[in-house]
């Protein structure tokens, strides 16, 4: 596989930050141990880059925990980041409190394996599901790009470093046995603009359905293609990572003429257990759940108590989390 020089040095700074994580506050040398209390009001929540989803949900959210939650000297700031990766790294060095995640790759976290090996991250609690996220092929007609077997030998933006999106995409094209393309890491929004200008030939994205960046790709355009993942490379995905078989409805994009077959896995909110106390915890899970009607994404449809723990597995919750999932009988006690 080629990557570009950028994209290779962009892979090692995010490396040398995995590596600071692996004594998080408190913890020895492998990142184990009990973490230093150290909790706070004034929070500092990581979203992703701008174009995709956690971008403007992030805002959204902590406009809503800033408006709800009933603490003394609180406040919350959006921080635009590299998303997954990037925010549960930045919560184990004690950088950010809260951090919108992948549930698969929190507990890759968890378990100090993929882009976590050997940096364990144990301060991250779960604090609920938010919405279901779909790997999204996407290219223009003008590519010729009918299939993913196509993206043999292709410019591919496999997402920005610090996010799940670039894992998903080797996954996807593993799959398949395509080892020959040229990869280079961006922003959901600049490879977008690199596909529209010709500059790479298929942008390989994490978001939630429908995303209204792709949307407004295809208002622009006139020519955006979705491309579908068979049931053998599917299932190979499955067995090979926390992704599961997910169907992109056709009315989702008004440009679909069919369903697209692809996988998916869960956007979820995780916070500090040692910056984030208790209390704190509670009140930012309730008055997440219970303001979700206030968030004007097509995701807010998604955020409920029913579906809360979606995603969940072996994750850690967080015990302010756990107490309010409790208090509202959707886990037991």
């Amino acid at each position: 596989m080629r990557r570009t020089l950028v994209a290779v040095m962009l892979a090692a700074v995010l490396a040398l930050v995995l590596a600071a994580c692996g004594a998080p506050q408190g913890g020895d040398e492998n990142g184990n141990g009990e973490q230093e209390e150290d909790f706070q009001t004034s929070l500092q929540l990581g979203t992703g880059s701008t174009g995709g989803v956690y971008f403007p949900l992030g805002q959204e959210l902590a406009n809503i925990l800033e408006d709800n939650v009933d603490v003394e000297d609180f406040s919350v700031s959006s921080v635009e980041s590299g998303a997954s990766v990037d925010n549960l790294a930045q919560i184990a060095r004690g950088d950010m409190q809260l951090g919108l995640a992948q549930n698969n790759t929190a507990e890759e976290a968890v378990a100090g394996e993929g882009e976590f090996e050997g940096a364990a991250v144990d301060n991250a609690g779960f604090m609920g599901q938010l919405y279901p996220e779909a790997v999204q092929i996407i290219t223009l007609e003008r590519t010729g790009i009918e299939s993913v077997e196509d993206l043999e030998g292709q410019r591919i933006a496999v997402g920005p470093p610090g996010g799940a999106t670039r894992a998903a995409a080797e996954l996807v094209l593993s799959a398949y046995d395509i080892e020959d393309y040229n990869a280079t890491e961006e922003g959901f929004s600049d490879a977008r603009a690199l596909l529209q200008d010709g500059n790479i030939d298929a942008s390989i994205e994490v978001l939630g359905v429908p995303a209204s960046s792709v949307q407004e790709l295809q208002a622009s355009t006139g020519e955006v293609r979705l491309l579908s993942i068979d049931e053998e490379a599917v299932q190979t995905i499955e067995e090979e990572s926390g992704y599961e078989a997910y169907e992109i409805p056709q009315d989702s994009y008004d440009f679909l003429e069919e369903p697209i077959n692809t996988v998916s896995a869960f956007a979820c909110l995780f916070g500090s257990t040692n910056q984030v106390s208790e209390d704190v915890g509670y009140e930012i899970t309730k008055a997440m759940y219970e303001n979700a009607d206030q968030i004007t994404l097509a995701q807010a449809q998604f955020i409920t108590l029913d579906e809360a723990l979606t995603g969940l597995g072996d994750l850690p919750l967080h015990p302010g989390a756990e107490r309010y999932f409790q208090e509202e009988g959707v886990l037991e006690e």
